[in-house]
């Protein structure tokens, strides 16, 4: 059999493998061998490149020193690659991925860079080419100011005046430059390079103005313009797993995105212009009326040991202490005293989609406990306890209420329905949207205040005494 049959075999196989793995990735249980399944996959199509390609000109990577620097290079990312992975706690997890989503818009764009003056006079590769340069670049940019943002470098949106006009003007000079240079083709690097730094600096634009609150659905976004230029990198070299990778990862961004606006009702036009979510800036405009109680320690246990249920809210505050474990330890405490305890997920809790799947799966919480946004809401009337562990905006009433809120319209959890409603925070500072929580200042909530993980620790104990 020819090498190129063997070849695109091998192409086939992971391709399939690449399937398979986003299939199981729809369930925690087999979540991890999903991602096994796609890197073995990746790992074959890697193997089979290195040691069996032949360009139709004769060029191949089968000779000694390219296999070396191939290999070194390989090593080098694989070591860091697995360092930074195995270290990184769970609440920096939405930094690492929109980091590692970063480096693959840059490689798409170091392609672009890299082919240009090979394809000269091909006008189908060079658009390709471009094409493949500015998404990926737009997407490198865009995923260090994300990573930013997560990790609070870059606390507040940088608002530039009249950015959305900017924006649309910076975008459609990008496309036309871009046009340009596969129409007029220059034989020099200069505009090619330009383009490259042209696109650096959108990216750069495009996200910097976007709220804190919006960050989940600009990572997933940035994610499948990441998959769309690794697509356009398969069309250029004919690469059938390069460009089956591609096109799963830029649906499943996509699709993902779309998802997440439906579930903040709003079009996906409204999240990159709209900047919701820009910092304390961007209070509510209602009038907040009422005060705020406190709730001890041993009433929390009370109330909760004599509960026939009890929902639990996780939020970005339950990552950032570290509180999965202590939580699902809470759970199992009042599981064995005949409470019905479940988890509501709201799809933009967290920093990344589907952040709180991750970090409850972490602690061995049951899938099933898990339960979404449109499944919860009609429980809460017959609810005893509402817990709400480190969440803000996703409960905040004002989503239904107050027209001049920045959140107004965004479905939340209707936690309020509750007989009773316990909130642990911190403090009163506001959420990642900026705004003041009229949830805190209604007389069936309780603040229970303190770092989550010591709070529910000696709420378990307290619990264990009674």
């Amino acid at each position: 059999m020819e090498i190129k049959y063997i070849l695109d075999i091998i192409y086939l196989v992971a391709s399939v493998t690449f399937v398979i793995g986003l299939k199981m990735l729809s369930h925690p249980d087999s979540a991890r061998k999903g991602n096994l399944y796609a890197a073995f996959g990746m790992a074959l199509a890697i193997v089979g490149t290195i040691f069996l390609y032949n360009h139709a000109d004769g060029y191949t990577t089968r000779e000694p020193i390219k296999i070396i620097l191939i290999l070194a290079a390989i090593g080098v990312g694989t070591i860091a690659g697995w360092l930074t992975a195995s270290k990184v706690q769970m609440t920096k997890m939405p930094e690492l991925v929109s980091l590692f989503n970063g480096m693959g818009g840059a490689c798409a764009a170091i392609i672009g860079l890299m082919e240009y003056e090979h394809n000269l006079g091909k006008t189908g590769a060079l658009a390709t080419i471009i094409a493949g340069l500015i998404i990926g670049s737009v997407s490198f940019s865009g995923s260090v100011i994300a990573f930013l943002k997560l990790n609070e470098t870059m606390k507040k949106p940088i608002r530039i005046p009249s950015y959305n006009i900017l924006n649309t003007v910076v975008m459609i000079a990008l496309i036309l430059f871009g046009a340009y240079i596969v129409y007029a083709q220059p034989e020099h690097l200069l505009l090619v390079v330009l383009l490259f730094v042209f696109a650096l600096v959108y990216g750069v634009l495009f996200v910097i103005p976007i709220g804190g609150a919006d960050m989940p659905v600009v990572i997933s976004l940035l994610n499948s313009f990441t998959g769309l230029a690794a697509a356009f990198g398969g069309f250029l070299y004919q690469n059938q797993v390069m460009l089956t990778g591609g096109i799963l990862v830029g649906s499943a961004g996509t699709i993902l995105t779309l998802a997440m606006c439906k579930a903040m009702n709003r079009p996906l036009s409204n999240v990159i212009f709209g900047a919701f979510g820009g910092g304390a800036a961007a209070s509510s405009g209602a009038e907040v009326n009422g005060s705020i109680k406190d709730i001890s320690i041993s009433d929390t246990a009370i109330l909760m040991n004599y509960a026939k249920k009890v929902v639990i809210v996780p939020g970005y505050g339950l990552a950032v202490a570290q509180a999965q474990h202590v939580i699902h330890e809470l759970e199992l405490l009042l599981e064995e005293r005949g409470v019905e305890v479940v988890y509501a997920i709201h799809p933009v809790a967290g920093r990344m989609p589907g952040h709180m799947n991750v970090l409850l799966a972490e602690s061995n919480v049951s899938y099933d406990k898990l339960v979404e946004m449109e499944d919860i809401n009609p429980q809460f009337a017959t609810t005893d306890v509402v817990l709400v562990v480190g969440a803000n905006d996703v409960v905040n009433p004002a989503a239904k209420t107050d027209p001049s809120s920045p959140i107004f319209g965004m479905p939340i959890l209707d936690v309020e329905n509750a007989t009773n409603i316990i909130v642990n925070k911190r403090s009163m500072n506001a959420g990642y949207a900026g705004i003041d929580n009229l949830l805190f200042y209604q007389p069936k909530t309780s603040m229970l205040f303190g770092d989550a993980k010591g709070v529910l620790a000696k709420l378990v104990s307290e619990l264990k005494q009674m």
